[in-house]
C-alpha cells in the first residue's frame, strides 16, 4: 500500500467529521463539501511526515478554509433580501441515515444555524470549534490570528448571542410530534385557539422564498401573528399539496410537494412543550436541489 493510498484512507476516516464542522461554519451543504475538498487538496500537497494528529490537523485546515469563505462573503456584502435560511438536512421521520447521523452528530437545528449566521466570522469559528467540537483555544488562536485569551473572548461573546437567541429544543421526538401534529391539525381545521395553545407567546416564523418577491411576510413574531399566517397559508395552499413527515436537522418537520415537485420544507423548534420557532424554506431553486429520495 503506497503513501498516497494511506493518506487517502486517513482522510476518508475523517471526512464525516470535517463535513460536520464545515456545515456548522457555513450553513451550506455544497460549500461544506467544497471546504472539505479543499482540505484534501492541501493535505495531498503537504508534507505530513511530522503530523501526529491527522484529525486535528485537518480540522484546523477546514477551519481556516471556512473562515476565508466567511470573510469573502462579508467582503462581497452578500446580503440576501429578507430571510436567508441555511441548507436543511432532511431525513425520513423514522430517523436519519448513517451519513446524516454523522453530519448531525451534535444536534444543530436550523434555529441555531440562523443565529450563527449573525456572528462575525472569527466569532463563529471560535464558537463552533470550541463549543461544538471541543477544540482547545490554543489551537483556535492561530487560525484567527489572536491569542488564546482573545480566542476565548470571541467564543464567549458568540455564546452569549446564541444563548439569547437560539432556543434549546426538547429532546423527546415523540413530544415534538405531538405538538407539531396539534399545530398542523389546528391549521387545517381553521382553529385559531388551537394554534395559540401550542405556540409560544414569543414564537418566530421565518420564511425564505428566495430572491423573488413574495406576498407573505418573511419574518413574523408573536403567537397571534404566526397563527394568522398559518391559517392564511392553509387557506391559500389549496388541494393537491402533499405533505410528508420528516426530520429536518434532527427535529420534527414537514416536506410538502405539489405535482411531484418540492413546494416547501417546514422545520419546527419545540421547547418546553410549545413551538418557539418555525423555519420555512420555499425557494424553488434551492428546493429543486434537495435530495428527497430518502423520504419516498
Amino acid at each position: 500500500m503506497n503513501e498516497n493510498h494511506l493518506l487517502a484512507e486517513g482522510f476518508e476516516a475523517h471526512r464525516g467529521h470535517l463535513r460536520a464542522v464545515a456545515y456548522r461554519m457555513l450553513g451550506s451543504l455544497s460549500e461544506a463539501d467544497d471546504a472539505v475538498q479543499e482540505a484534501w487538496l492541501r493535505l495531498s500537497r503537504s508534507d505530513t511526515g511530522a503530523v501526529e494528529n491527522l484529525g486535528g490537523w485537518l480540522t484546523t485546515v477546514v477551519g481556516r478554509v471556512c473562515l476565508d469563505m466567511l470573510r469573502s462573503r462579508t467582503a462581497r456584502r452578500e446580503e440576501p433580501l429578507g430571510v436567508h435560511l441555511p441548507d436543511p438536512v432532511i431525513s425520513r421521520a423514522s430517523g436519519p441515515g448513517p451519513e446524516d447521523q454523522a453530519l448531525l452528530a451534535d444536534s444543530v437545528g436550523l434555529a441555531l444555524l440562523v443565529v450563527l449566521e449573525t456572528l462575525a466570522p472569527a466569532e463563529r469559528l471560535a464558537f463552533v470549534l470550541h463549543d461544538l467540537f471541543a477544540v482547545p483555544f490554543d489551537e483556535i488562536a492561530p487560525i484567527v490570528d489572536r491569542t488564546p485569551a482573545a480566542a476565548r473572548q470571541l467564543a464567549s461573546r458568540a455564546r452569549r448571542r446564541v444563548r439569547g437567541a437560539a432556543p434549546v429544543p426538547d429532546a423527546d421526538l415523540a413530544r415534538q410530534r405531538e405538538v407539531v401534529g396539534a399545530f398542523l391539525a389546528a391549521a387545517r381545521e381553521g382553529d385559531f385557539e388551537g394554534l395559540i395553545a401550542v405556540l409560544d407567546p414569543d414564537v418566530v416564523l421565518r420564511a425564505d422564498y428566495g430572491p423573488a418577491p413574495a406576498l407573505a411576510p418573511r419574518e413574523v413574531h408573536g403567537a397571534t401573528a404566526v397563527a394568522d399566517q398559518a391559517l392564511t397559508f392553509s387557506r391559500l395552499s389549496g388541494p393537491g399539496l402533499h405533505a410528508r413527515p420528516a426530520l429536518v436537522n434532527g427535529a420534527v418537520g414537514v416536506v410538502s410537494s405539489r405535482d411531484g415537485r418540492p413546494y416547501s420544507v417546514l422545520a419546527f423548534t419545540v421547547a418546553d412543550g410549545r413551538i418557539v420557532a418555525i423555519d420555512i424554506l420555499a425557494d424553488p431553486e434551492r428546493l429543486s436541489g434537495l435530495d428527497l429520495a430518502d423520504l419516498d
